[in-house]
């Protein structure tokens, strides 16, 4: 059991997983500020491509 333990915690593939989450989690932060910092803009650009469609 002990050497079991020990192997596991020398794997190093939890390390890589935690490195991709780490970048997901950066990218998701960065598309929020964006999102945030755009939002205005963004809405008003679907306001005027559903009008468009509806024929307003």
């Amino acid at each position: 059991m002990l050497k079991k333990m020990e192997q596991f915690v020398r794997e190093e593939e939890g390390q890589g997983m935690a490195e991709y989450g780490l970048i997901l989690a950066g990218v998701a932060v960065v598309a929020i500020v964006g999102i945030k910092a755009l939002g205005v803009q963004i809405d008003s650009l679907v306001d005027s491509v559903t009008s468009a469609f509806k024929g307003e």
